[in-house]
């Protein structure tokens, strides 16, 4: 039995989130806020007010906009959370959905409230406050961590992004092919493939060399995945399994082998293993 195949079965893959209360049930607060404006709407409706309708329904639309804007910032900032390096999120959300908080809880004490000018506006700044103590406003500065050796941020988030959906893209090859032994060593190539990942997280300095790996060997991953798992719906050939069998198994030894180098920050042998390899993957028509 050789080294991989003594490898513990990879727990499934779950995405980190932040501790505490779950996004998903954030947010959810601020679609409540305009519900009296309902009844509030038809009343105006009823007595022909039709500065209260307009008012009423605008100022729903303008809630339930900024409810939507909201939850995505709170998913926004949940993924910013759990990733040690990543660049801001591109919209401040959460801050536009409290300004049309602001703006909208100001209009309608204002103008179908019949509110003074400064009893809106303290209202507005009321509304303000209280989304800020709530949710709070929106990360602003990228996250990077020491020894990142000139990469930007958004550099090594790209690199991230572009890798986890390749791994993606192979799990869900993977669930198409019926077969339990390949089905075992993918999973354990992404599970490799993760924890690459994760040590480029942890130590951006290595970019250069994990990048040049995983664009090779992961992206040749991919591909032989889904053409193996298109192949084998057209025709069963006893050939073109054990040449997928031979190319997983490179795939997997690789993935073990350089994961180890990276620990052990060995370029110069790191390199000459990627182009030595680049070539059989060649040669099997994978890359």
């Amino acid at each position: 039995m050789n080294s991989t195949e003594q490898l513990s079965r990879p727990r499934p893959y779950q995405k980190k989130t932040p501790s505490g209360l779950s996004h998903s049930s954030r947010g959810l607060l601020l679609y409540l806020l305009p519900l009296p404006l309902i009844p509030a709407s038809i009343l105006a409706f009823i007595y022909g007010d039709l500065l209260r309708i307009t008012v009423n329904v605008s100022a729903c639309i303008m809630f339930f906009l900024a409810a939507s804007l909201l939850r995505k910032g709170i998913s926004a900032k949940a993924e910013y959370q759990a990733k040690k390096i990543t660049r801001a999120p591109k919209w401040p959300l959460k801050t536009f959905a409290a300004i049309i908080t602001a703006i909208t809880t100001g209009a309608v004490a204002y103008l179908s409230a019949d509110n003074s000018f400064m009893v809106a506006i303290a209202f507005g700044l009321g509304a303000l406050a209280g989304m800020y103590l709530l949710y709070g406003f929106d990360p602003r500065e990228e996250k990077i961590l020491a020894g990142s050796h000139g990469y930007t941020a958004d550099e090594i988030s790209a690199t991230i992004d572009e890798a986890e959906a390749q791994i993606a893209g192979i799990e869900q090859a993977n669930k198409q092919i019926h077969n339990r032994d390949f089905n075992q060593r993918i999973r354990l190539i992404c599970h490799q493939a993760r924890e690459i990942v994760s040590m480029l997280e942890d130590d951006p300095g290595d970019i250069r060399r994990a990048r040049k790996f995983l664009n090779i060997y992961l992206d040749g991953a991919l591909k032989v995945t889904t053409g193996y798992a298109d192949m084998q719906k057209k025709h069963q050939s006893v050939q073109l399994s054990k040449n997928f069998e031979n190319v997983l198994l490179t795939i997997e030894s690789v993935f073990i082998a350089q994961k180890q180098k990276l620990l052990e920050d060995d370029v110069l042998d790191l390199d000459v293993q990627i182009e030595v390899l680049t070539a059989q993957l060649k040669h099997e028509g994978v890359i």
